[in-house]
């Protein structure tokens, strides 16, 4: 996990993917456990998550700044998806999920 320790507020960035692990979400928040909230319970039907089941967390970096944070949304955003999965695994190698550690 990377953390900027500057700044009073939280924002996180995240990866989301539905049961079986094939299909990878990233978006970015500052309350993630109201956002794991709203994805589990398909607040909006016809988003992407909700289509296709994810709300399972895998991986996801603190900062205090939304700039750094929308930024590095972007960033991973344009990895492949080969370099998600590498960058989740150095934290989370077995794509274990997290959403309880939120509730």
């Amino acid at each position: 996990m990377i953390e900027y320790t500057e700044g009073i507020y939280t924002f996180y960035v995240y990866i989301l993917t539905n049961k079986n692990r094939t299909v990878l979400y990233t978006g970015v928040t500052n309350n993630l456990k109201l956002r794991l909230q709203q994805h589990e319970s398909k607040l909006n039907p016809n988003s992407f998550t909700a289509k296709y089941n994810s709300h399972f967390l895998i991986y996801f970096e603190k900062f205090s700044w939304i700039q750094l944070a929308i930024e590095r949304e972007k960033e991973i955003k344009n990895l492949s998806r080969e370099k998600k999965l590498n960058l989740i695994k150095e934290i989370n190698p077995n794509l274990d999920f997290w959403n309880s550690h939120f509730k």
